[in-house]
Parts: C-alpha cells; structure tokens; sequence
C-alpha cells in the first residue's frame, strides 16, 4: 500500500437499541463534538451523511446547525453519503430507494449547497444489485458498504466495478476493518491493521469513529493518529473526503474488476424478523404510489390541487422506517412499536390523500338512480386491469328484517347486467342489513370505472357453508384446482391441460430456529419440525364450547362461498400453540387464483415456511430493485421482493405476494419464509445464551398475522412477460368504493396510457408544478412504447434500454427525458 486515507465519521443509529428520541439527542451531542474538534484541529475534515440527522440538529440546536453550515463552507466538514438516511437496500423498491437519495440530496442541495457523489451504506445487510442502476442514475460515481464481509462473500478485489441490470456500472469499495464502532484509544491500532490486511491494495481507506450510538472522532483518536502519520514515512496518510478516495484511485489508475451479482447473502433472519413492520411499509409504499399518481391525475386535470406536503410527510414515514435495523427488524420492542405508529401515520396521511383525489375524479360521472348504489373503482395504472372486484354497500331499504325475503344485489355496467355474487359481509350481526358483492370487470387505464348496484328481494334462502365429502373439485374454462378434503392442501393445479403443482401444495412447515433476529450464524434452515395439520372436527370453527347447545361438528376444509364469480374454500390447521385458517379464492374466469393464511402464532425459535412444490423444474428467479435475478436453488436462504418463480424451459409457476421477503427452494420447490419468533434485539454474545431465562422474555411477532398470495402458472414466454405488471397491480390496486357523485362538472377518460404491458409506471407525481413519470422496463430485451396524455396533448413513443428506467418530465406537450434528482 502507498497511500492511506482516513475517512472520520460517526456511525449513528436512529433507532436500535434505543427510540429515534435518544437516536436524535446522541446526534446533537455528536454533532456538537464533532464541530469542536473540527475547530480546535486544522487539517482535519469530519464526514457524515444522512439527512435525517441533519434535520434533527436543525429542528433541536439551529445555532449547532449554522455552526455546521460555516464549517461545510470551510471544508473542515464534508457532507457524504446525499441519502436520507442508510436503508436497509433488500426490502424496498427500486422506487423507494431513489426517495431515499432524492430526499436527501434535495435536502443537502438547499441546506448546504452540496452533492455527493459517493454514497455511503456502511451498516446495511447486504445491497441489491438494482442499487447500481439507482446509483448511476442520480449522478453517483461511488459506492462504500462493509457488508457482507470477507467470510460472506468473495469479491473479486476490495474495489471493484459493480454492474447493474441494466448495464450500467458504478466502482464500490468494500471496508475491511474499523468502519464505524471503533472504542476510544484503538484507532491507530485499526489502521495498522487496515494496511497490514490490505497490503497489496495501493491506495486504501480507514473509515474510523465511535458508533453505533454516535460519538465520532476523540481528540485522543485524532491525535494519535496525527503523530502515527508523522511517524509512517513510507506511507502517505492524510485525512479525507470519500471523494478524494475515489478520485485518487481513478488517478492512479487502480484496476477494478468487474463484479454483476447482489452483494449478498448477509443476516438470513432480517428477510423476515418483525413481519409487521415489513408488511406495515409495503402496505404504506403500494398506498403512497397509488396516492401520489391518482393526486397527479387529478391535479394536472385541473380538479384539485396537488397535496405536495401532505405527501412529504406520508414519504417521510416511509423512508424513516427503511433504516437498516427498523426494516429488517433487529430493533428493541419500543422501537418496533414506534416504526409500526410512524407507518400508520403515513397510511392514514396517503388515504387521505387518495380519498381527495377519488372525489375529485369522480368529475362528470351522474347521480344515482333512486335507490340504487353506485360502485366506482380508479385504476391508477396505464394499463387495462382485469380481475375479480369486491364492495359492501349499504342498501338504501335499510334493515330488513323480513323473514321470508332477502336483499338480492344485481350489478349492471353501462346498463348491462354483469355477473355478480353476494357474500359475507364484514359484519357479523345476524341480520340482512349491509350487502358485499364481488365481480369480475375490466378496467380501463387510468380511469374511472362505474357499476350500479340494484337493490331488490329474493326468497329467503339461508344456505349453509357447504360440507364436501369427497375431494374439491373447481373447474374453470382455463383451469383446475384440487382441494384434497382430508389434508386441506391442493393437489392439483392445472391450466390449460398442464400441472403446474404436486399433490401436498400450500403446507405450512416449521423448521427449528433460535432468538437471534439476524440469524447471524446460520444460512439455510434446514432442521424440519413439522407442520400444521388439519383440525379435528370438533375443534373446527372455534364455536363457544360454554353454550349449551348440541355439538357442532364443523369440516376442517370447507366451501363458504359459491357463485358465479368464484368458488372460496376455507381449511383450518393447528400446530402446538398456534393456529392457521387457509383461504382459497377461485375465479370462474382466469388462470390465477389466491392463497390466504390467517395464522394465530404462538410459537418461538421457530420458522414458518409456505411449501409450493412445483410439477416442473426450472430456475429459481425473484423480483429486484428495478431487475429480477436468479436464485440460488441449493436451499440457502434469499430475499426477493413482490414476487418468485419457478421458471422452467416451457413453463412457469409465479407467486405474487403482499409483504414476504424471504424464502428457500430447490430445482423444483419453493418455501417462502413467513415468520420467526426470535427475541428484540437479541444479539449472539459469544459463550453466553441469547436471551435470559430468568423471567418471560416476549418474542418477536407472536399473535395473529395475514398473509396473501397470488398464484398463478403458463408458458414461460407469457409469464416472464406478464408477472411484473400483475405484482404491480396486485400491490398497488385499484381504489373501489361505493358513492354518490352530485353530477357537477365535466366527465374524464384516461390520463395516461402505455401501449406496452412490459413497461410500467413505477411513479406518477408532481414537482414544481410539472408532471414527472417513471417508467420501466421489466423486459431484458429493449422495448418500445407510445405514452398518451390527452389532457397535455401528448402522444409519444418511447424506448427504453433492457431491465432500464428512465424519469420524465411532462412539459410543451412532450415527455423529456430528467434526471430523478
């Protein structure tokens, strides 16, 4: 090594084994520290990143803050990093990580006048490789991680050119010691090390600083350091930016290979740890998307104006619970609880929102007939969207508390009666009052949809749930599903004359587990336990064994629903203490169906694993950040976003889901990871237990949970073609409620429509008054498509590189191509 770089910082959690309240008042006291040594020493330049922090000491000491603002303007402190905060970089969407950078940089831009160029994620669990896209995209020429170490992962050099999906490339550095926890006094000591481990690297970086809680650099560290690079003749050492590190590597002309794969795997629990949470912020991202682009839609059409800072605050939630540790869940309990309050308060911001922008865009549409209930549903995407819709609307008769009639719910389109089916209400007062009805339509793009519901009479016919004898049959025009009666699982799937699963699919397994939310020492789960098994009849339905009624003998697999829309089965399982009811949802039309697990859980130390043993074999390939990548198949744990496959040569099984991350598989079967029972926080120690014995511990995600599951199988052309568009949909759906509109204004069509379903919109939104859209490529072959906006007068064909996204602004009745920035 010839050269040394030090890189000062200080490694603050917001939030771990604390409360973002302690997080924040360690940042003022690190700040402040950090400023005085900044100046007492020349020569020195303190780093840091991550806006948040930096709002805190604005918000909580501004005279800290204007200090900090001189010193930048000096060069004594350098911003680094321009994110929000350092996110955890498996879970969230390519789209939120761009928040994540957007935020910040905009938040340097105007504070600090500066730009990063180098991003900084030194803490987080490993980094997709849809992050090289992202990166190259908002002007990064640098990227600076420390996970996965050495032991997790082999990298061809410690710097080396990272390749995106897309093509693109950004140079990465991975730091091998010292990083961001040194102790006070071990400075110099970590450096030696630095060079002595790295001696064949001619230029190398020593990032140092006391963290996890903050405290940064000491005046102890600081000058021992000096007096060691006085003392090192034969080694150039000075203090740094991350920057001039990168710069001088470009200079020098330091040879980096090339690299084209996550840098993963690294802490196996984080993909499931605290489900809530994880399932809590996908709920809010799909609800915030949706929000933003119908808002958009509303306010470039002149209907209302666009709610730019109530947005910010839902973002604001989003992005703060995508730090490293909330995320993938190794936070105290407190801390869990606050990232649960902090999400609904987005939620509930962005169904505000949402619900603004559906008033607005129900311009132009009638009022309703008398006593009829309208029905209308948004479809906030730039494609058709066809599928199987449900509403509960109040009938304007009110209560009927005849005994010889029934309501009967008949659901026209355009005057058009459509096939339609009541079902079980949300309610359970036994009472024929509140009526839910489900439908199969096809809605048009980015448009509102209407459907008027005719309240009359039917004879009373009180049927009860259906209690099958023999094995479940369904059979639809293009498919066919067996529910074994005695197992509750499905044996058969079949669409259009091809098994797409074996005999035994959806069992929920248990496989041994310990109380370590990162799962720090284990890389598969591979220790089986059992699995839930069916409920005796007796103990089916959970009736009030305390009445004294007749016993009631209730089937474990069961039809509930039953019609001419779809079939819905329900089975009921139990392992130990805890309990699973599984629902499937069978359209008449259509070759998907949905999975849904209600489970009551109880247990600890313990996996939960979805079984779909798949009836071909092929490559095991999740959704990425803007990218979908291959697999490994050797029942390692992994981590996927919205959706997993089993990609054969002719054919394909896909599953879409609605908030899980983790999962296994082999040639021919996945296991979707569900949930873990290990303790808050409970770090390994070595030799000593993980968590104490001596009292009752709580565990982490114990209780009930929902999962749901799209499933759905055909040749692997049109599934690899279609199963981006399905996720996206499947997440982020079309708002359906029942209203009365007052008949004012002027009827709408679509906003926006993109010719080709392999291009979607990732993002709709308004920046200083311009209409910015997102568009991606999901295809690994360069597309083309035209982008209509009527209302702006834009008609346009775009093209759009391989696995690519690309940001535009919407001005002088043309899409031109920006930067996200």
């Amino acid at each position: 090594m010839n050269k040394l770089f030090l890189l000062s910082n200080a490694h603050i959690d917001p939030v771990w084994l604390w409360q973002w309240q302690e997080g924040a008042t360690a940042t003022v006291a690190t700040f402040r520290a950090a400023a005085e040594i900044c100046e007492e020493f020349d020569g020195f330049v303190f780093c840091h990143n991550e806006a948040l922090l930096y709002q805190w000491v604005e918000e909580y000491d501004p005279a800290l803050f204007a200090r900090i603002q001189k010193l930048v303007k000096a060069g004594k402190w350098h911003i680094m990093g321009g994110c929000f905060l350092q996110p955890d970089c498996n879970l969230p969407s390519g789209e939120s990580i761009l928040r994540q950078i957007t935020a910040g940089q905009k938040y340097f831009a105007d504070k600090f006048e500066k730009c990063p160029t180098v991003a900084i994620n030194f803490d987080t669990f490993g980094h997709s490789r849809g992050m090289v896209q992202i990166l190259s995209q908002c002007g990064y020429k640098g990227y600076i991680f420390m996970r996965p170490g050495k032991h997790q992962l082999t990298l061809p050099a410690n710097s080396f050119t990272w390749e995106g999906y897309d093509g693109s490339s950004v140079t990465a550095h991975r730091l091998m010691h010292g990083t961001y926890a040194n102790y006070e006094g071990g400075a110099v000591e970590w450096a030696e090390e630095t060079v002595r481990d790295n001696a064949d690297d001619p230029i190398g970086l020593f990032a140092w600083g006391i963290g996890n809680h903050g405290g940064g650099p000491s005046r102890r560290d600081l000058k021992e350091l000096n007096q060691w690079m006085a003392e090192r003749e034969d080694l150039q050492i000075c203090h740094a930016t991350p920057e001039e590190f990168f710069a001088a590597m470009e200079e020098s002309g330091v040879e980096c290979p090339e690299f084209a794969d996550d840098l993963r795997p690294v802490f196996i629990g984080c993909y499931v740890s605290q489900a809530r949470v994880k399932q809590l912020h996908r709920k809010l991202e799909n609800r915030f998307y949706s929000a933003e682009k119908m808002a958009a839609a509303a306010a470039a059409q002149g209907l209302m104006k666009y709610p730019s800072e109530e947005l910010a605050q839902a973002q604001y939630d989003m992005l703060l619970n995508e730090f490293h540790d909330t995320l993938p869940g190794t936070t105290i309990e407190s801390g869990a609880r606050g990232a649960e309050q902090s999400l609904n308060h987005g939620l509930e911001i962005a169904d505000r929102v949402q619900m603004r922008a559906f008033t607005a865009l129900l311009s132009g549409q009638p009022k309703a007939k008398p006593e009829w209930v309208p029905i209308f549903i948004y479809n906030p995407h730039p494609h058709p969207v066809s599928g199987v819709f449900s509403c509960e609307i109040m009938p304007a008769q009110h209560q009927n508390w005849q005994t010889d009639v029934q309501y009967k719910v008949n659901v026209y389109q355009d005057d058009e009666r459509i096939s339609s089916q009541q079902e079980k209400a949300e309610y359970n007062m036994n009472l024929d009052w509140r009526q839910k009805v489900s439908f199969y339509a096809t809605l048009p793009p980015f448009s509102m949809s209407r459907f008027d519901c005719e309240v009359t009479y039917e004879p009373w016919n009180l049927k009860a749930s259906e209690l099958p004898q023999e094995d479940i049959c369904f059979v639809n025009d293009r498919m066919e599903v067996v529910i074994n009666r005695k197992t509750g699982l499905v044996d058969r799937y079949r669409v259009d004359g091809v098994d797409y699963l074996k005999p035994g699919s959806f069992a929920t397994a248990l496989y041994k587990d310990n109380a370590d939310p990162w799962n720090m020492l284990m890389g598969r789960y591979d220790t089986k336990l059992g699995q839930f098994a069916p409920v005796p009849e007796k103990k089916g339905h959970r009736h009030d064994i305390r009445l004294n009624t007749p016993e009631i003998m209730i089937p474990a697999v069961r039809i509930v629903e039953d019609g001419p829309v779809r079939t819905i089965v329900e089975a009921e399982f139990y392992y130990g203490s805890s309990r699973l009811v599984q629902t499937y949802r069978l359209p008449k039309t259509g070759t998907a169906f949905e999975v849904e697990q209600r489970i009551y859980w109880n247990e600890t130390d313990t996996m939960a694993k979805l079984c779909i043993p798949c009836a071909m074999t092929g490559d095991y390939i999740g959704q990425n950040m803007f990218g979908r990548g291959k697999l490994p198949q050797n029942g390692s744990e992994t981590v996927s976003q919205k959706w997993c496959g089993i990609f054969g040569t002719e054919n394909t099984l896909t599953v879409t889901n609605d908030g899980v991350y983790g999962s296994h598989a082999n040639e021919d079967t996945m296991y979707l990871s569900l949930l873990r029972a290990p303790g808050y926080a409970a770090h390994p120690i070595e030799g000593r237990p993980l968590v104490r014995e001596d009292r009752f511990i709580p565990r982490i995600d114990q209780g009930e949970h929902i999962f749901t599951f799209q499933i759905c199988g055909g040749e692997t052309v049109e599934r690899r073609a279609q199963i981006e568009q399905e996720a996206l949909v499947y997440n982020e759906k079309p708002f359906v409620i029942n209203a009365f509109p007052g008949g004012e204004g002027k009827r709408i069509g679509s906003f926006v429509t993109v010719s080709d379903p392999q291009i979607v919109m990732t993002a709709m939104y308004c920046s200083d008054n311009k209409l910015i859209l997102r568009l991606f490529n999901s295809s690994q072959e360069e597309r083309t498509a035209q982008v209509a906006i009527p209302t702006l007068d834009i008609c346009q064909t775009v093209t759009l590189r391989p696995s690519g996204f690309q940001t535009y602004i919407a001005e002088d009745k043309r899409l031109k191509e920006t930067s996200p920035i």
